[in-house]
């Protein structure tokens, strides 16, 4: 059993986008996922209602930030693993993820000012960690939206590396991700040969090695 949470102080780092292909990502490799959207404006929830693949039947609503920790459990006694969507500009939504979740994933764009937005979710995470008097939750920065073909893309991951924790494998700035959105499916379920879909496979093998330490 495993959680995870995504989190960032800025809107359109990919948030939603991370965990819902990765909930793809785990369910192919047979595991059960619950996905828990606490963001109000649930953009999770709307993707799922898209279509009918796995976020049509594995989505659920979080009421709002004091729910985050006891939804968590709830669900984890059902689900191999549990990913928690957290809202931008909440911070105690995301301390509350912080406080239930194995490990936090802090995406990043290539802007400056998103390198800058990731001080207070870190802060927030160090101080859940405090609190827990755990190493948990384990944090992961996550390159988003990358174009290497700018410089900026490539000097991301260098970028948040500098800033003192480890970098997961990047996530580009690809159509067919907004694509199988309007779909209402995960891109392993809408273009699964696609190099889209093979970066969030890097990315959830990457992850699952976190977690089975």
């Amino acid at each position: 059993m495993a959680i995870i949470a995504v989190a960032g102080r800025k809107g359109g780092v990919g948030k939603s986008t991370i965990i819902g292909n990765l909930a793809g990502e785990f369910a192919g490799t047979g595991r059960t996922v619950a996905v828990l959207d606490a963001d109000p404006q649930h953009s999770l929830a709307a993707w799922g209602e898209q279509g009918d693949g796995l976020l049509a039947r594995s989505v659920e609503k979080v009421a709002d930030a004091a729910a985050i920790r006891a939804q968590a459990r709830k669900a984890e006694k059902a689900a191999d693993v549990v990913l928690i969507d957290t809202p931008p500009g909440n911070p105690d939504a995301v301390y509350q993820a912080a406080l239930a979740a194995d490990l936090l994933l802090l995406p990043c764009g290539p802007s400056p000012l998103d390198l800058f937005a990731l001080k207070e979710p870190l802060s927030l995470a160090l101080e859940a960690r405090a609190e827990r008097r755990s190493k948990k939750p384990r944090i992961r920065f996550v390159p988003s939206k990358v174009l290497m073909t700018t410089n900026l893309g490539r000097g991301l991951a260098t970028s948040l590396k500098d800033m003192g924790r480890k970098v997961l494998p990047a996530i580009g700035q690809r159509v067919v991700v907004a694509e199988a959105v309007s779909a209402g499916l995960t891109l392993a379920e809408y273009a699964p040969a696609s190099p889209a879909r093979e970066e969030f496979r890097e990315l959830a093998k990457a992850v699952n090695k976190i977690l089975e330490r």
